[in-house]
């Protein structure tokens, strides 16, 4: 499925992995972009709908590329979560 393609691509921590994906992925994941008050500058947060529970991305920029510590941080908080 779809969805467990894009589970994999995240396990495999690719150096050109997007904040697009990263947000797909959160949302059919059960997360809710907030786009409102502190984190809607640079840092995005994304709220489970299942527990509450946050996690805090940047949003890069100019480029769509997050960097390597966000991709990991990204995999290593969702396996943590049994998300991955």
């Amino acid at each position: 499925s779809t969805l467990e393609k894009a589970k994999e691509r995240l396990r495999n921590l690719p150096k050109d992995y997007t904040y697009d994906e990263a947000r797909q992925l959160l949302n059919r994941l059960g997360y809710r972009e907030n786009t409102q008050g502190k984190t809607s500058g640079s840092r995005v947060g994304f709220l489970s709908q299942v527990d509450d529970s946050v996690i805090l991305l940047h949003k890069p920029h100019p480029k769509n590329e997050m960097s390597a510590g966000a991709v990991k941080a990204l995999a290593t908080f969702l396996k943590a979560k049994g998300d991955l």
